[in-house]
C-alpha cells in the first residue's frame, strides 16, 4: 500500500466546449505522444477526480494538485477559469500559466496573470526538434534569444517559478539558462523528456540531466514517461525514474500524472502503483518528498 499523501505536480483540464485549444483542433495528426483524438473532448474537474480516485485503492490520498496550462488559444481566459475552480475547490490547489515570454506584451500578460492568487509560475514550452513530429516550436534558439530572456527575467517581479520543458538535446542549454538565472526557481518538466530509450541515448540524457541538476535552483518533475513509451511497464520506466532521482535527490523530485495526456497509455492507479513499486526501497522521508513534499514546497501549496 502506498499509504501517503499525493500532490499531483502536473495535470491539465480542458474545456473544449467553451474555448479554443488549437493543438486539439484541425485535421487529425499523429505526433510523438500518439493519436490525440481521444483528448479532443472536455476533461473537467469531475473527470480528473474520477481518474485520481484510483489512488484510494493504493491507500493514498490526493492532497493537492498543480494545474499546468493546456494550450488554450486565450491563456488568460484559461488561467481565470482555473482560478475560479481553485477558489471553490481544494483540487486543483495552484496553477502554472502560459505566457509567450518572447512576445512584446509579455510583461503585460505576466501582470494580468499575477492578479490571480492561484498562480505560482509560468510555462512557455521550448521543445525544439528537427523532426516536425516532435517539435513544439519553429525556432531552435529561444533559450538564447534576447527578447525571450527579457521575458524570463520579468518573472522575478512576481516571484514566479518557471516550468522548463525541453528535449534531451536542449538540456545543456537548460543548464546554462539555470546558471544564468540562479534566482529564478526552475522546474524541469517530464524528466527532460527522454524520447529515445536505447541505452546510449539514455546515457547522454543522464549526463546532461546531471548538468541541470548541478544548478541548485532546479527541481524536476518525473512525469509524461508514457509519451515516448506507449506500452510502458514498471520495468521499462525504472531506469528513467531512478536516474532522475539519483541526479536531483528526492527532495528536488516530484511525481506527476500528466493526465489526461498520459491517460492515453495507462490508468492513474497503474501509474502511481509503478512509482510506488520503483521507490519501495526509499525511506519514509524520501517517499514523502517524492509524492507530495517537494511539490508542496516548490509551488507553495
Amino acid at each position: 500500500m502506498l499509504d501517503l499523501d499525493v500532490i499531483d505536480a502536473h495535470h491539465h483540464l480542458c474545456h473544449l466546449s467553451a474555448a479554443s485549444y488549437p493543438w486539439l483542433e484541425g485535421p487529425r495528426v499523429t505526433r510523438y505522444h500518439g493519436d490525440d483524438v481521444p483528448l479532443r473532448r472536455d476533461y473537467l474537474l469531475d473527470d480528473y477526480r474520477a481518474d485520481a480516485a484510483q489512488l484510494d485503492a493504493l491507500g493514498a490520498q490526493l492532497a493537492g494538485s498543480v494545474h499546468v496550462e493546456n494550450g488554450a488559444a486565450d491563456p488568460l481566459w484559461e488561467s481565470r477559469w482555473i482560478d475560479t475552480l481553485i477558489t471553490g475547490n481544494d483540487i486543483p490547489s495552484v496553477q502554472v500559466v502560459k505566457v509567450d515570454l518572447s512576445a512584446p506584451d509579455a510583461l503585460t500578460m505576466l501582470t494580468l496573470h499575477a492578479a490571480l492568487p492561484s498562480v505560482r509560475g509560468v510555462r512557455d514550452i521550448l521543445n525544439w526538434h528537427p523532426d516536425p513530429v516532435y517539435t513544439h516550436r519553429d525556432r531552435a534558439d529561444l533559450l538564447t534569444d534576447p527578447a525571450w530572456l527579457a521575458g524570463l527575467a520579468a518573472l522575478r517581479r512576481f516571484a514566479f517559478s518557471f516550468d522548463l520543458q525541453v528535449f534531451p538535446g536542449q538540456l545543456r542549454q537548460a543548464a546554462d539558462l539555470a546558471a544564468d538565472n540562479a534566482d529564478i526557481a526552475i522546474v524541469l518538466d517530464h524528466a527532460g523528456m527522454p524520447i529515445d530509450r536505447d541505452p546510449a541515448a539514455l546515457d547522454r540524457w543522464r549526463r546532461d540531466l546531471t548538468a541541470v541538476a548541478a544548478r541548485p535552483n532546479t527541481t524536476v518533475k518525473i512525469s509524461a514517461l508514457g509519451t515516448s513509451d506507449h506500452t510502458w511497464t514498471t520495468d521499462s520506466i525504472r531506469r528513467v525514474v531512478l536516474d532522475t532521482i539519483d541526479a536531483f535527490g528526492p527532495s528536488r523530485c516530484m511525481f506527476a500524472s500528466n493526465f489526461p495526456v498520459d491517460g492515453l497509455y495507462s490508468t492513474f492507479g497503474r501509474l502511481f502503483a509503478a512509482f510506488d513499486a520503483i521507490t519501495a526501497g526509499f525511506d519514509g522521508t524520501e517517499r514523502t518528498d517524492l509524492f507530495a513534499g517537494t511539490a508542496r514546497r516548490f509551488y507553495r501549496i
